[in-house]
This record gives C-alpha cells, structure tokens and sequence, in this order.
C-alpha cells in the first residue's frame, strides 16, 4: 500500500464514518478500486486501525458530554435527587440502546460479516434504506427534543443500530432515520445517534483490532499512520460539519447521494469493473 492510498482511505474513513452512508461500502469499493487484496489480513488490519482514528475523533469531541453522562450516573446510584437529572436520564439510555447491537452484533458477526457481506447487497442496501431515510423526512414532525427524550426512544433507536449490520443501511443512517420516526428533531436524533456510536464503535474496534493481523510489505507502518491520523482529522471535521448541516436542512442529500451511488455500485459490478466480494 503506497502512502497515497493510505492518505485517500483515510479520507474516505473519516468523511463516511459518521455521515449515514455506510463506511465500510464506501472503504471496500475503494480498495477494490485501487486494486488491493480486500481479503489480505494486512489490508483488513489497516482498515480496523483506520478506523480507530475516526472512533478517537468521537471520543474527543464529545469528551465533555461523556464526563457529564458518566459523572451524572455515578452521582445517581447514590443520590436520589440527582437521578432527576437529565444527563443521569441520558446516560441510562445511552447504555439501554447499546445492548441490542452488543448482543446480536456479537452473535451474528460472523452472519453479517460472512456470506451476506458482498458489494451487490450493500448497493441494494444503500437504495432500499434510502427510501425509509426519504419517508422519515416526510413523516418525522421534529417536535421533541433532548430533554423529551425517553427510554422507549432508546430501545427503538438502539435496536436500529442492530440494521447498521445489514450491509448498505449504516449505522449513522439507521439510529437518524428511526430517531426522526419517533418524532425526535434532527439535531437531538443526531446528537443521540453519535452518543450511541461510541460504545458501538469502540466495542467493535478494539474486537476488530484485536483480530487483526497482516504484514508490514503489505502495509507499511507509515502507511497505518497517515491513515490513521488523516481519518481521525477528517472524522472530527465530518462531525463538527454534520450537526451544523442538519440543524438547517434535510437528510435528503444523503438521500439522493446513496440512490446515486447505490446504482453507479450496480454497474460497476454488472461491467464487472469490481467484483462482488
């Protein structure tokens, strides 16, 4: 893997990571793109190191809200007034709509990351999601936000996260779309969709880390880093980026964005440009 390569994958890991447009599709089509072994235990341990970068970014821009949630916690198992608290609320539900994904993403990994993995479902995904993302912007009423958040929201939008494991869906995509459903505006489902992200995303990462192997002919440790510290760079611009955007418009971009690229994966599979796996 040249630097270059490198430097685009990070790009492209931290710009999609977080957008709901389904990162690893995105990652995948690039690497078959540019010609590497997708398949080689050095390109997939390169991928859950880049990876690592965009979860560090998410950790590091919501540090603050993550000591609020777990400080309000601590002082809720012990003080009955502080469980009034909203951040003590928050952080219950933030650990409630994180176990489905833990529980059915540890069960199925090997479902979800075998046989049905393949670039024909994730462009069928992309296209089939993309029409649930398009009705949720036209029946979501935006009317409740972060203080009306409930526990009902959370085991909703946390069990949504177990569609992320569908190639194609995205995880960023489904816990929005589905918190957009349950009336939620869209900051406050963003907002809620990252929070959620972060035990996700760790959790599979360090899995995935652990797992890892390859060589360094393959990948070369400058390569692991400049992929590693570009997609941490980029994913913290794409979060700063996102929570603006979706405050003033809607998700329709990233509606019309997978539909397109959804059909440009078709045809690169039907010219046989890529394969499939």
């Amino acid at each position: 893997m040249e630097i270059w390569e490198a430097l685009l994958l990070g790009i492209v890991e931290g710009i999609t990571e977080f957008l709901p447009v389904s990162s690893t599709g995105h990652l995948v089509l690039v690497e078959k793109l540019l010609g590497l072994p997708v398949d080689d235990d050095a390109v997939i341990g390169f991928t859950a190191v880049v990876q690592m970068g965009a979860i560090g970014a998410v950790l590091v821009y919501f540090a603050r809200d993550i000591g609020r949630l777990v400080s309000a916690w601590v002082r809720g198992l012990f003080s009955a007034p502080a469980r009034q608290e909203l951040e003590y609320r928050l952080a219950w539900y933030v650990i409630v709509g994180s176990l489905p994904i833990v529980v059915v993403g540890y069960l199925g990994r090997d479902f979800f990351t075998g046989s049905v993995w393949n670039l024909w479902t994730v462009a069928i995904g992309m296209i089939l999601w993309s029409g649930v993302m398009a009705f949720a912007e036209r029946a979501a009423t935006h009317a409740r936000g972060e203080k009306e958040l409930s526990r009902m929201d959370a085991v909703v939008v946390g069990l949504s996260q177990c569609l992320s494991l569908v190639p194609g869906v995205s995880r960023a995509g489904a816990t929005i779309t589905v918190g957009l459903l349950r009336n939620l505006d869209r900051v406050t489902a963003t907002r809620f969709s990252f929070l959620l992200a972060i035990p996700a995303l760790v959790g599979a990462g360090v899995l995935e880390l652990s797992e890892a192997t390859g060589d360094t002919e393959t990948v070369s440790t400058a390569a692991l880093a400049v992929g590693t510290v570009v997609s941490f760079a980029v994913a913290y611009a794409a979060i700063v980026w996102l929570l603006r955007f979706v405050a003033r418009h809607t998700l329709m971009t990233f509606v019309w964005y997978r539909l397109g690229l959804g059909v440009l994966i078709m045809a690169l599979l039907a010219t046989g440009t890529v394969t499939a796996t």
